[in-house]
């Protein structure tokens, strides 16, 4: 999955929390504290493949490094 892919789940993770607070639904702690867990796995993965996206640009543009 892209790092493009996950920001777009990312986003829709938010839009379910900030509905789920219009609704009421932010009281209910285990479906709160399943969803924040996600969003966190989600960010973390996203962290994760825009670095690795970022890496493999600049080995395409620069090639291997030679020290």
């Amino acid at each position: 999955m892209s790092a493009t892919e996950i920001q777009t789940h990312l986003q829709e993770l938010q839009l379910e929390r900030a509905l789920a607070a219009i609704e009421g639904l932010d009281r209910d702690a285990v479906y709160m504290a399943d969803l924040e867990d996600e969003i966190a796995a989600v960010k973390g993965a996203y962290v994760g493949a825009a670095v690795t996206e970022i890496a493999l640009l600049r080995a395409d543009l620069s090639g291997p490094l030679a020290g």
